[in-house]
């Protein structure tokens, strides 16, 4: 099953709220294959294994935020609850209590796209390090270039011819 979800179908699905990677109640539900309902009376049945580092509910103003950038339906037809988001350690434990073997295989491609994101992410800190470091390297030299360019420029200017007054 993990290879019939692609990781990049997963990885569309991950947000970032409050700082966390975190993926929504109905995009789980979907993925494992049960409606939404299902998936959250299976966790509210195992409430201490979610912790509120493992999964927590938007608030009104994260959920409105929400709505106006992945254009969730907000009109008839739409979620009378706000939703909860379950963070990586959430989606891990998802697996011990939805019981299935498409459960597992989900889980399994979920745990990677995360894996992937976080390279990624990685590869950027990276390169803006080394990006911040060569802005740092070459920032006294901006000032010295400039300095030349203007002297170039001096040079370049036409002479101004001196005008002398005629008169007595």
């Amino acid at each position: 099953m993990s290879q019939l979800i692609p990781i990049e179908t997963i990885a569309g699905k991950i947000l970032f709220i409050r700082g966390e990677k975190v993926m929504l109640d109905r995009h789980l539900a979907e993925l494992y294959g049960v409606p939404t309902m299902r998936l959250n009376e299976a966790v509210k049945r195992n409430k201490r294994r979610f912790p509120s580092d493992f999964m927590f509910q938007l608030t009104v103003e994260e959920n409105k935020i929400l709505i106006s950038q992945i254009a969730i339906s907000k009109g008839r037809g739409g979620y009378r609850k706000l939703p909860f988001v379950f963070t990586e350690q959430g989606v891990a434990m998802l697996s011990s209590v939805l019981h299935s073997e498409r459960a597992i295989d989900v889980n399994v491609a979920i745990m990677r796209a995360f894996v992937k994101i976080r390279e990624i992410l990685s590869t950027h800190k990276g390169l803006a390090q080394k990006l911040l470091e060569l802005e740092r390297k070459y920032e006294s030299h901006d000032y010295q270039i400039r300095a030349v360019f203007n002297a170039i420029r001096q040079l370049m200017a036409p002479e101004k011819k001196k005008k002398y007054k005629a008169g007595f």
